[in-house]
């Protein structure tokens, strides 16, 4: 006769498997790694299913090119960006100002249609060959057969179009900003997009691809909490930004407030209370603030924000309060750091200083300008991603990729490949599931 046997579980040997039962991600169609060798040689390697190899080869080679000059390099092609897009003065030959137009017409407008065409050609034409040269010659120039045929399946693979590429590099690059050479895409490009500037937009990385950038830093794989009804947003900003309404950063707040519960921050004192706080659970953290870059010893400086109160908020200040919590805490957002710093120092800086601290410490991904940000386009960026990335059906790195196409398409407007993300491509805000009836909560058993 059958009889049922008591039983007692003493072990679960499966839980480190079951704990993300419910993550389901998609590889990147491409993973290019950066690898620093000491203190001056780069290791380069490209896989995936997106690159020509055979059975899953992985193509690797160490590059001529030293990290110092790789450096140097990316903090110039910030600096052109400023100075000759952002900070473009038109005149009428003579040397005087051109009459009836803005002083710096690229940095007080978002949509640059009605702009003379041969300015707007000029300029973008020295940003797109200024990047081809960091990707070409600085990164992965050199003679020898390894290196060669790397650049060769490097191209190859960036040639394609709308790809999910992770840049996993030692090397903070703002590779949006990079750009092929015409030659390189003569096999893709249409008929209609090889002249003018449809032809020089199609040849920067950020209007080609999905691009975030990993390296030191990844989000938690662990503790995945149950999301709520409502996301949780915060607004940590400047007070002072917009004085005189010359952008539309009331219209951010109010988005950031409809249908979600919001909080907000306007002073150091309350963004450390925030972050002392084990049970913080902001799902979108947005920071509308100014920036500056800091020293840091021998090391290169380091980005830091200011609220209201003008008081510094570094990374340190993210590891100082959030060490202790480990990765059990619901603190797992996705970071809009829209932080308007008054200018590129020159020579290397870390723009991914803070981000990174947030992501080691739960943030999902971090999206920031890699330059300068004109006030009224990082507002009208910000009005643009806000309500795509809270309505949930998309992810942080399909948003970013269209709206670069978007503004360059629709406004002849570059500055949305100067948006880089760090983590976070696949980052989607998540809402508790609801019934038809609207009334019963699904809950998980």
């Amino acid at each position: 006769m059958a009889t049922e046997l008591p039983v007692r579980i003493v072990q679960n040997p499966s839980r480190h498997f079951t704990r993300v039962q419910d993550l389901v991600v998609q590889g990147p169609d491409v993973i290019v790694g950066f690898d620093l060798c000491g203190e001056d040689r780069i290791r380069a390697r490209l896989y995936g299913r997106g690159v020509p190899a055979l059975k899953g080869t992985e193509h690797k080679a160490d590059l001529a090119a030293k990290p110092g000059e790789v450096r140097a390099a990316a903090a110039r092609l910030a600096r052109l960006w400023q100075e000759l897009f952002v900070g473009f003065r038109p005149g009428t030959g003579d040397g005087r100002p051109a009459p009836g137009r803005p002083e710096l017409p690229y940095a007080v407008l978002t949509d640059l249609s009605g702009e003379p065409e041969d300015e707007l050609h000029a300029a973008v034409e020295e940003l797109a060959c200024a990047g081809s040269d960091l990707l070409h010659h600085t990164l992965l120039g050199g003679t020898g057969r390894q290196v060669e045929l790397f650049r060769e399946f490097l191209v190859h693979t960036l040639a394609d179009d709308g790809l999910r590429i992770r840049f996993d590099s030692d090397l903070f690059i703002p590779w949006p900003m990079l750009s092929l050479l015409p030659s390189d895409l003569e096999d893709q490009r249409d008929e209609d997009r090889r002249d003018g500037l449809p032809g020089l937009f199609d040849r920067f990385l950020g209007y080609r691809h999905q691009i975030e950038q990993t390296g030191g830093s990844y989000p938690w794989l662990g503790h995945r909490p149950e999301p709520p009804h409502l996301p949780v947003v915060s607004l940590n900003h400047d007070t002072g930004i917009d004085r005189r309404a010359a952008t539309r950063a009331a219209e951010v707040a109010s988005l950031l407030a409809r249908g979600t519960t919001f909080v907000e921050r306007t002073t150091r004192r309350e963004l450390v209370a925030a972050l002392s706080d084990p049970d913080l659970s902001d799902q979108l953290m947005y920071f509308w603030c100014h920036g500056s870059f800091l020293p840091n010893g021998a090391e290169a400086p380091y980005l830091a924000v200011r609220l209201s109160d003008s008081s510094t908020i570094d990374a340190q200040l993210v590891r100082e309060r959030r060490r202790s919590f480990g990765d059990g805490t619901p603190f797992q957002p996705f970071v809009l750091l829209n932080a308007c710093h008054a200018g590129v120092p020159e020579g290397d800086v870390d723009r991914a200083f803070l981000g990174r601290a947030l992501i080691e410490h739960g943030a999902r991904g971090v999206l920031g300008p890699q330059i300068a940000m004109p006030q009224p386009f990082a507002a009208e960026y910000a009005l643009a991603f806000l309500p795509r990335y809270l309505g949930g059906g998309e992810t942080a790195g399909e948003i970013v990729h269209a709206l670069a196409r978007r503004f360059a398409d629709e406004f002849r407007n570059p500055l949305g490949f100067a948006y880089a993300l760090h983590c976070g491509m696949d980052a989607r805000l998540e809402r508790a599931h609801i019934s038809a009836a609207g009334q019963d909560q699904e809950v998980a058993v």
